[in-house]
């Protein structure tokens, strides 16, 4: 009896080995103590595969794939494939996915200094705004969410805006009068439209192309590579190169995510996200000049190239949005993105 005994508590103490030994290689990484863990990570956005946003996400995604010899897998769901505009956030912050990189003028529910690409005429250029957003007070608002379990990791830029419109040119800011723009949603860009005599809608990237067909809305703003990579010009007459507010992305991923990866796990992730970085910020200026070479051979809009007299003319007609938003959003952080455009 005491032999059967012993030999059914070793079988038992064998089983629950192996059950403990199975339970360590479940769910969505396991890994060799210190060494890389095994997991599959998915990175959600809302534009099409031929925009900087995406050639970023290919290059994070082959560089974590290949230094991780294959441990950690990286999808990508382009074009709302996975979520969309209203719901990719709400989704990062339950960890159903661990990337998103949205228009940064999508928070500014969370936090007015997202208004930041909004304010019109702002910055120069690509490099004055990822000086300010890669700067202190940039890197303050992008980690501004934690508390909502959201991290900003890396600012992806995609260029200046341009208007375009299916009704008439617009050269003056008395153009704009009685027309409707869709725009990424907050507060600055409606009092913006609203002080041009013009009306605004928020309406998820996915669902423009359909909008301005209908004519839910007259026109939009937008980088020429959005506006070239979904085509809008097939439904629209008019484009003016106005460079007056931006698109700017920035990579965001869940808290707990990042905090749970180990030291060898999160050194290849972040050099990964530092190429991704660095192929995103050259493709949105290679991108955006290919793009608007298209629109014109495309001729299926008319376009019109402000003079700087009339670029002048609109940052008059717009300085009381500053006034109205300098106490929101900070004199200091505009200080910083004006600073930012000087150097």
């Amino acid at each position: 009896m005491k032999k059967y005994t012993l030999t059914f508590f070793l079988l038992t103490v064998i089983i629950m080995l192996a059950a403990c030994g199975d339970d360590s290689s479940s769910g969505g990484s396991s890994g060799d103590g210190d060494g890389v863990e095994e997991m599959t990570l998915k990175f959600a956005h809302v534009v099409a595969e031929n925009t900087p946003k995406h050639q970023g996400a290919l290059a994070m995604k082959e560089y974590i794939e290949a230094e991780s010899d294959g441990k950690i897998e990286l999808e990508i769901y382009p074009n709302s494939s996975l979520f969309g505009d209203q719901d990719e956030y709400q989704n990062l912050a339950a960890n159903n996915i661990q990337f998103i990189a949205p228009d940064l003028t999508k928070f500014v529910g969370n936090n007015p200094q997202f208004n930041v690409p909004a304010l019109p005429f702002l910055f120069e250029d690509d490099a004055a705004a990822i000086a300010f957003w890669d700067g202190e007070k940039g890197q303050e608002i992008l980690t501004s969410l934690t508390d909502d379990g959201v991290l900003g990791l890396s600012m992806w830029p995609n260029g200046g805006k341009q208007i375009t419109n299916n009704k008439r040119a617009i050269d003056s800011p008395a153009d704009f009068e009685g027309l409707k723009f869709r725009t990424q949603g907050g507060q600055v860009l409606e009092s913006l439209y609203s002080e041009l005599g013009a009306g605004s809608e928020s309406i998820p990237f996915g669902e423009l192309y359909t909008a301005l067909d209908q004519g839910v809305v007259d026109g939009q703003e937008n980088t020429f590579s959005n506006i070239e990579s979904k085509k809008f010009d097939e439904v629209q007459s008019h484009m003016t190169v106005m460079n007056h507010t931006r698109v700017d992305y920035a990579v965001f991923t869940n808290t707990e995510f990042w905090e749970s990866m180990n030291d060898a796990t999160r050194e290849i992730v972040e050099a990964g996200l530092a190429e991704g970085t660095r192929v995103a910020r050259e493709e949105a200026i290679k991108l955006n000049e290919e793009a608007y070479e298209i629109i014109k051979e495309r001729g299926m809009v008319e376009i019109i190239e402000l003079t700087p007299e009339q670029i002048e003319e609109f940052r008059s007609a717009l300085e009381p949005v500053y006034e109205e938003y300098e106490e929101a959003i900070g004199a200091d952080v505009i200080e910083a993105a004006r600073t930012a455009s000087e150097q």
